[in-house]
């Protein structure tokens, strides 16, 4: 299951909870406050990439290997 961030309209709490996509969208119960009335936020999600060292290949578009 994917990891999904809320956050609670009545105390402001944004935390994270694992639920499946088909309930993604449901208000979720705030672990602060106990309040159902909470939101989905936009996640930010990292990627990383692994340079490989044989490869000889010198691009100008940053760095190899790191986040992206």
């Amino acid at each position: 299951m994917p990891l999904f961030d809320y956050q609670c309209k009545e105390c402001g709490e944004v935390f994270e909870l694992m639920v499946r996509f088909s309930e993604a969208n449901q208000a979720q119960i705030c672990p602060k406050c106990e309040s159902k009335n909470t939101q989905r936020q936009l996640s930010i999600v990292a990627s990383f990439k692994v340079a490989s060292s044989s490869s000889s290949n010198s691009s100008s578009c940053g760095t190899q290997g790191g986040y992206t």
